[in-house]
């Protein structure tokens, strides 16, 4: 574990106890393998077996009040939907309300506690997430999101983790950005934590998000309403244990499940609101942003408002391109975590003259993809949607190629939801590149491809950058240098995180922060160094050494 000490020096911090420099030394945490025969695979193997067939009970949680209401909800297995893995309860309005309540009684006292002291927390939580509880999280992961080992293991274990660790370093770095003294006095900022409450709305796709929506701004001063997702309630519930098991106090994070609209109407309608940070989608986004504009003329504060909402990402295909890595990277983005990842690939430019060796080489693939149960088989490639709302929204996609004359299916098309939200990995061309299918979020197996004549370029790029509301992520193939330049021109605002010769998905923390603009969101880019700063309120403290003993200035004479 790593460790901290505050040393008096105009109230900054100055550095671990073996780095005189303020350096906090971390790193990426390694993704394990999970490799036959390997210890980590045998533990994560016991914690499936632990978790087959059983439900989790999981309250509310306000401060260190366990609370049931008569609102009783069960999160499903996508794969075996006869698998009750959690039975939770929502919150109802006069909880929430409770919550804001305590959390707000509680705020001054944590903003106050030193920042190394705050960070201390996640990083044991993230040494306990890295080693005791990691087979735990990721089994919960697997079992209630639908993730294969290698996407539970990249969510619930180093992305998460990284959070943890990489926050709790910029927030204690962040006291070394100091302002210049002058002869006679010193200046000091002081970051404090926002006055009121953060509201932290998490989605169901990622564990590690859900941990970093409510943990960083409680790194930062703050206390937090988090409302994890329906479908991510047993993953999240173990997170907010980590956090409390190592040193979180009560009403810090309050752990507050809910029906979407009552906790916004709730959040919304609190004088002591004081920040969102949401991922999730536009609609709901919009409704949020929207409710805080109504009720402006009652916050103490103008609330931050963060938010990260999905996107239309693009992989552009230049005749100079690599056609093996254009392959099995969209292969990758596209159907990994069954397209459910906000930086899936969802439309593909493929110029006419590679499109037959593409074509060959993603039907070659695809044929091999193994759809099923992630927790008995390990080499199954993608699992179910994460439940029959996106199952529905997806079929009807399916459907809809299906009937269209400007569209048709190359691969996949089947839907079955029998046993589980099972949607074959979907591949479908295009004639019209202005298809809604090119246009719209979908967030589920399907990759949309137009076939492009290979000298018109140009004219593609301007359509990637016009066709979509979105601006996530997207990624460029081509080996020629002169297009490359040219498309990162072109496509400067199409996407937050971009992409050459590589995948639209698999941002790493502290390597590539991530968000974007446009639909896409605020793009504040969590997992960056400036992250941290979005959840403070700086104070400038000014202190004079010299009286000031004459009112006049010299040349009044």
């Amino acid at each position: 574990m790593l460790h901290v000490r505050s040393a008096l020096c105009r109230q900054s911090w100055r550095g671990f106890k073996t780095f005189p420099r303020a350096a906090v030394e971390v790193k990426n945490e390694p993704i394990l393998g999970f490799n036959e025969g390997s210890p980590e695979r045998k533990e994560l193997q016991k914690a499936l077996a632990d978790l087959k067939g059983k439900t989790e009970d999981i309250p509310c949680v306000v401060g260190d009040e366990h609370v049931w209401t008569q609102d009783i909800r069960y999160q499903l297995s996508p794969y075996n939907h006869s698998h009750k893995l959690a039975k939770f309860c929502y919150a109802d309005k006069e909880l929430l309300n409770k919550a804001i309540l305590a959390s707000v009684a509680a705020r001054r006292e944590w903003d106050l506690t030193p920042v190394t002291d705050r960070a201390q927390i996640l990083f044991k939580a993230a040494d306990v997430i890295s080693g005791p509880k990691r087979a735990e999280i990721l089994a919960k992961t697997m079992i209630g999101q639908g993730k294969t080992v290698v996407q539970a293991e990249i969510d619930a274990a180093p992305e998460l983790i990284d959070f943890f660790r990489f926050n709790a370093k910029h927030a204690i770095e962040l006291l070394e950005q100091q302002p210049l003294d002058s002869e006679g006095s010193t200046n000091t900022m002081l970051y404090r934590g926002l006055e009121g409450f953060v509201a932290a709305v998490a989605p169901f796709n990622f564990t590690a998000i859900g941990g970093n929506l409510a943990g960083t701004p409680a790194l930062m001063g703050n206390v937090v309403l988090w409302k994890p997702s329906d479908t991510a309630m047993s993953a999240s519930y173990a997170v907010y244990k980590v956090l409390r098991e190592c040193g979180l106090p009560p009403n810090i994070i309050q752990f507050v499940p809910a029906d979407g609209p009552v906790f916004g109407d709730a959040i919304t309608s609190s004088e002591h609101l004081a920040g969102i940070n949401f991922t999730g989608s536009v609609p709901t986004f919009k409704r949020l942003w929207k409710q805080v504009a109504q009720n402006l003329d009652i916050y103490k504060n103008f609330p931050r408002v963060a938010g990260e909402c999905g996107g239309k990402n693009f992989h552009f295909v230049h005749k100079s391109a690599d056609v093996q890595s254009v392959v099995t990277g969209t292969i990758r983005s596209a159907f990994e975590y069954g397209g459910q990842k906000c930086s899936a690939c969802s439309r593909m430019y493929v110029p006419d003259s590679l499109w037959p060796q593409i074509k060959e080489g993603l039907l070659a693939i695809h044929k091999d993809l193994k759809l099923g149960d992630p927790a008995a088989d390990f080499s199954t490639f993608l699992s179910a949607v994460i439940d029959d709302k996106s199952f529905a929204r997806i079929k009807k996609w399916i459907d809809l190629a299906k009937s269209s004359p400007s569209l048709s299916i190359i691969a996949g098309g089947n839907c079955d939801s029998t046993t589980g939200y099972f949607v074959e990995p979907t591949i479908i061309e295009t004639k019209d590149p202005r298809d809604a299918i090119m246009n719209e979020e979908i967030f589920g197996p399907v990759l949309a491809v137009y076939v492009y004549p290979e000298n018109n370029y140009k004219e593609v790029l301007e359509l990637i950058d016009t066709t979509s509301p979105f601006a996530l992520t997207g990624a460029v193939f081509a080996q020629d240098q002169t297009v490359v330049d040219e498309a990162a021109k072109a496509l400067r605002n199409a996407a937050g995180n971009y992409y050459v010769n590589d995948k639209s998905t698999g941002s790493i923390v502290a390597q590539q922060p991530f968000g974007g603009a446009r639909a896409s969101g605020t793009n504040d880019k969590p997992g960056g160094p400036h992250y941290v700063l979005r959840w403070t309120s700086p104070q400038v403290v000014k202190s004079t050494y010299v009286p000031l003993k004459e009112w006049k200035y010299p040349y009044m004479g």
